[in-house]
């Protein structure tokens, strides 16, 4: 049985090897290589479907719930206020620098150690079924969301995102529009009283005052925000219409599915289509054996304003993780290794109280 430390260390050097290999999300091939090789170095038998590789515990009881552990392996793209190399691992002052170090390469690596500290341990309450998965930063096609048709039927995941490792029992959903505001197109020279920019100051008026009638005690209200615009292609003509682009974070009394029709109806645009409506708010109940095992552990709950693969899950799923959430897609982007070594301690501490 190797130590805490070893443990730890082993988990670092492997972040270390992910930061340093570039994986934006659909281009995560060379470090799905190197999570191959970490299974193949712990005797784990694993599986990979596209960019996704994932592994079931030793003792695997179909008779057994199934917990799923999963954090992603693919990063946004390094912005240009990097002033450190983002594909370089560097550790100044016990902080662990580089592309994807915080998000969420700490989880994931986390999440392995744990799972290779279970994974020959027979009658445990739960399987375990560990997926380091690809495409959660674009919400891609080959994500997780590609696995759930593959790897055994899940009744509870916990979802490694950096949360300071509190305790995210809820997390909004997101539905993004393409909205349209109609005029009449003519020249600028010419009185107009049907000007679609004009028509707009009061759509854009409606969407800033408009109040979605149920809060949520963990994800508090639904939050609507225009965050595009687009109009016009010439100082001497009044164009046809306004396009706008409208982000709403959904929270967990409502489905996007309501959301769009409340919306549709309701707003006083000529248009509003949604992108998709497949990313729903999730949730875990506080009753949760779960839950109740990390407050324990002295670990606080709330709920998460931030995306994740929570969103394709069906089941009751908890957000945890080392790291801090708003580090995450900055300059510089870095993770201590003290919150590593913490969150591997913290995920079985959690785990023994659950599974064991």
């Amino acid at each position: 049985m190797k130590t805490q430390k070893e443990v730890s260390l082993e988990a670092i050097e492997l972040l270390k090897e992910l930061i340093e290999t570039q994986s934006f999300s659909s281009e995560e091939d060379q470090t799905a290589v190197l999570l191959e090789n970490w299974f193949i170095k712990n005797s784990i038998p694993f599986k990979r479907n596209v960019h996704n590789v994932w592994a079931v515990n030793k003792h695997f009881d179909k008779s057994k719930p199934t917990l799923l552990l999963n954090s992603h392996h693919d990063t946004v793209k390094p912005n240009n206020g990097y002033t450190k190399d983002p594909f370089k691992a560097i550790v100044e002052d016990r902080k662990l620098y580089g592309l994807g170090a915080n998000d969420a390469g700490g989880c994931l690596v986390s999440l392995l150690a744990t799972f290779a500290h279970f994974y020959q341990q027979k009658d445990l309450k739960y399987n375990l079924v560990m997926v380091a998965s690809a495409e959660e930063e674009n919400s891609g096609d080959n994500g997780l969301n590609s696995m759930l048709s593959i790897i055994p039927e899940i009744d509870v995941a916990i979802v490694g995102e950096p949360t300071l490792m509190q305790l995210a029992v809820a997390e909004k959903g997101l539905v993004v529009f393409d909205a349209i505001v109609k005029g009449t197109a003519s020249h600028a020279a010419h009185p107009n009283n049907n000007n679609a920019i004009y028509n707009s100051i009061n759509v854009l008026k409606w969407f800033e005052e408009y109040q979605f009638e149920k809060s949520s005690e963990a994800l508090g209200v639904v939050k609507m925000t225009v965050t595009q615009i687009n109009a016009g292609k010439q100082h001497n003509a009044i164009p046809a219409e306004v396009k706008l682009v409208v982000d709403v974070r959904v929270n967990d009394k409502y489905t996007n599915q309501e959301i769009v029709t409340i919306l549709q109806k309701e707003s006083p645009c000529d248009s509003m289509l949604p992108r998709g409506i497949k990313l729903n708010s999730s949730s875990i109940p506080v009753e949760h054996e779960l839950v109740k095992a990390g407050i324990s552990l002295g670990r606080e709950t709330y709920g998460s304003p931030t995306l994740s693969d929570q969103s394709v899950l069906s089941c009751p799923s908890l957000k945890l993780g080392p790291g801090d959430s708003t580090r995450s897609h900055t300059a510089d982007e870095f993770i201590y290794i003290d919150e590593i070594e913490e969150g591997i301690q913290i995920y079985i501490e959690l785990l023994n109280k659950v599974i064991v």
